[in-house]
């Protein structure tokens, strides 16, 4: 790759690596090499190797040599990029695309000042002959500038009305230069006064993870850390201690996030603790920001950079150390091709530049736990939260029991007395409607039976034609009018949002003040910190939205907390159903009580014997841990296991079922052993998005770099094979 930063990202050469460069040169490698007819020399940088060349041998010239400099930071995330490609599935340029996100380079803005460029006595005779000849606009500018001697050109133009030509005219007299400084555009809010600022001193429970942490890192071969902290257990606190030994060292930090909507807070606690190294980036930034943010962690400008997972790519020349925190979250999985986790993509940036990883989280993956189990990583725990305060008391209702006392309402009757309560001792409220995983299960509210695969441990999904589907092995029966198990005419998918519990609320609390935070009140860019400011300030009683409100927030008036639908995540056609639901319904109850006054939580759900339930009644994580993994092993998911997924996409639908069904048999044929597994093809999800039809084949077996090698092979079967020229093909390694 010549030019790596703008436009000519989908261009790459190849070059011979000549006898004496031998074993020298490997991906992400800056090389000098001759360009163009004239052989001009430049510097570019190894994408791949290869023995096949793409033109006559010939016409290929050799590389002249290998920079001595080592990797820059360039260069080391082009070999990221590299090690991306083959890890999950994509081109080259995919990769590039992902880990250099700036494509167009924005235009840099500047700041200009007038400053005076002559002595004070020689400006008098050009002034006074100014005020002789009544030219009032240069008098005014030299007046100005024989006072305060530097003047913001935008002050002069707006404030002064000053032209350019008479900028222009005093610079030629050789009474003024104009000079320019980079204007930096900053994102982030800098409203917090930092002059009172008290650090909170540690716990020992705090101090002692900490402690263990350093003593690790000074092991030969430091391994990834897991805090296991309950929520409000102060993994922040403990995250800013590390980061403080980290910047001492003269090294940078990225801290990512799960959600957009975690910055605000985030952003802000390390602002009023670090100051202007901190900054930000996400998807919400312009253009400009994004630039400007990446050009100054290149320059060492800032050190700390908060984000979600596309921050993890920021290109700073001394990488320390990278956080993720609630390092369980979907959201550090990309859906886009390179379908990369930014967990175990971290932890390769990690061991590339010799930067350690954090992880934290109250409801650790079950992978990463496991890992923690075994010493793969590093364990640590925070058991109790910081300050004393308690974790909040559970009720778990079950609405079975509700709909046979007649409430068919969304708010059981436990959850609705403690509403009126809490609005009556002026205390505030969250309300979180689970919707993650739903996908259109289908369930009795009679006796909450859920509509399963009898092949399969997962529940079947409701297409529009009808059918009820399972999207792991493709089994289809007709859609039900009738509970299969009791005969209630109560059977159907789960159609209440955010914005009818809005109007509920109002109605049945008509004095209260309501928020609502989801995707469709979050559209502009400072939404989330807006409707986050105002319930912080007290200018609403009552918080109703999706998972995002649950994520990281603290609000010290909470004391009540309501899940109003927990079986939502629990029904989805997921081997992970349990495990999600079990970290939401975690983090949700964790959001009440986190300040002096002690808090509640409701759980609603047709399901309160479900031992992934009664383990966020009780706040359990080991509880749910063991139940669930043993699960796992029996059915060989992971982390027992690796799975890939075969994702195609094609608007034919025929010739989908046909290629997929032929990457089934290919795999098949170069790799019969028994030991692997394969499920489908079957169709997605959704199984047509914009005239686009979705098909998907899971590969399962024991070691995943068996799949890494099948998927090569699927990779250069289906480049030859021109029956797939006009199908998409995805692969996906965090199924």
């Amino acid at each position: 790759m010549v030019d790596i930063s703008q436009e000519k990202l989908d261009k790459s050469f190849q070059y011979e690596i000549p006898e004496e460069l031998q074993g020298q040169v490997e991906i992400g490698k800056r090389v000098r090499i001759p360009f163009g007819n004239g052989g001009r020399e430049l510097t570019g940088y190894v994408i791949g190797l290869s023995e096949e060349p793409k033109i006559e041998p010939d016409r290929i010239k050799a590389i002249l040599a290998v920079e001595d400099r080592g990797m820059e930071i360039e260069s080391r995330l082009i070999s990221l990029a590299g090690w991306i490609a083959r890890q999950y599935g994509s081109t080259m340029n995919q990769a590039l695309k992902t880990v250099l996100p700036v494509k167009e380079k924005e235009t840099a803005k500047e700041k200009r000042y007038l400053c005076l460029a002559a002595p004070e006595e020689a400006c008098i005779p050009f002034l006074e002959e100014y005020r002789r000849k009544h030219y009032k606009a240069k008098e005014r500018l030299l007046q100005a500038l024989m006072e305060k001697k530097t003047l913001e050109y935008t002050y002069a133009a707006a404030e002064l009305k000053i032209t350019a030509s008479v900028i222009r005219g005093l610079e030629e007299k050789g009474l003024l230069k104009i000079e320019r400084e980079r204007d930096y555009r900053n994102p982030v809010f800098k409203g917090e006064d930092r002059k009172n600022l008290e650090i909170s001193p540690l716990s020992p429970a705090q101090k002692e993870v900490c402690r263990e942490i350093f003593a690790e890192w000074e092991t030969e071969h430091p391994r990834p850390c897991l805090i296991k902290g309950v929520t409000g257990s102060g993994k922040t606190e403990v995250y800013m201690e590390l980061i403080t030994h980290v910047l001492e060292q003269g090294q940078q930090v990225i801290v990512l996030i799960p959600e957009i909507a975690l910055t605000y807070q985030n952003v802000s606690r390390f602002y009023r603790r670090f100051g202007d190294c901190v900054s930000l980036i996400n998807s919400r930034l312009s253009k400009g920001e994004r630039f400007d943010q990446f050009e100054r962690a290149k320059k060492g400008e800032v050190s700390i950079v908060i984000g979600p997972r596309s921050a993890l790519f920021t290109p700073f020349p001394n990488l320390g150390l990278i956080l993720i925190d609630e390092e369980h979250e979907d959201s550090y999985k990309s859906e886009k091709t390179p379908c990369y986790h930014a967990r175990e993509t971290a932890i390769r940036r990690g061991e590339m530049e010799g930067a350690h990883v954090v992880l934290g989280s109250a409801s650790p993956s079950v992978e990463s736990y496991y890992k923690g189990k075994t010493g793969e990583y590093k364990l640590l725990y925070l058991e109790e939260r910081y300050g004393g305060s308690r974790l909040p008391q559970v009720f778990v209702v079950d609405l079975k029991e509700e709909l046979k006392t007649g409430n068919r309402s969304m708010f059981s009757s436990v959850l609705t007395e403690k509403i009126r309560d809490r609005l009556q001792r002026k205390e505030q409220v969250m309300l979180f409607l689970n919707r993650r995983g739903y996908t259109g299960f289908v369930s009795c509210r009679s006796c909450g039976h859920v509509m399963k695969c009898p092949h399969c441990d997962v529940s079947l999904t409701s297409h529009r034609n009808g059918r009820l589907i399972c999207h792991y092995c493709g089994y289809e029966t007709w859609d039900v009018s009738k509970c299969p198990v009791c005969g209630s005419p109560y059977i159907g998918g789960f159609k209440a949002g955010t914005q009818q519990i809005e109007v509920l609320l109002q109605k049945s609390f008509p004095g209260a003040g309501v928020l609502r935070m989801d995707a469709d009140t979050t559209k502009k860019k400072d939404d989330h910190e807006k409707i986050l400011a105002a319930f912080a300030r007290g200018e609403a009683d009552i918080l109703i939205g999706t998972q995002m409100i649950v994520k990281g927030h603290d609000f010290p008036n909470v004391t009540l907390v309501g899940a109003l639908a927990a079986d939502l995540s629990l029904c989805s056609e997921d081997y992970r159903a349990a495990e999600k639901t079990f970290q939401l319904l975690l983090q949700a109850v964790g959001r009440a009580g986190r300040g002096q006054r002690a808090g509640e939580a409701v759980i609603q759900t047709y399901h309160p014997e479900h031992y992934s339930i009664l383990a966020a009644q009780t706040q359990n994580y080991e509880d749910f841990y063991q139940q669930e993994i043993r699960y796992r092993m029996l059915m060989d998911y992971p982390p027992a296991a690796a799975m890939a997924a075969v994702r195609g996409a094609c608007t034919d639908e025929a010739l989908l079922k046909e290629a997929m069904s032929y990457c089934r048999k290919y795999v098949k044929r170069i790799y019969p052993k028994e030991d692997l597994v394969l499920i489908g093809p079957a169709p997605e999800t959704v199984s047509k998005v914009q005239d686009y039809y979705k098909m998907v084949l899971y590969m399962r077996h024991k070691d995943r770099e068996i799949l890494v090698k099948l998927k090569d092979a699927l990779e250069k079967y289906i480049a030859v094979n021109k029956g797939f020229q006009n199908i998409y093909i995805q692969f996906d390694f965090n199924v």
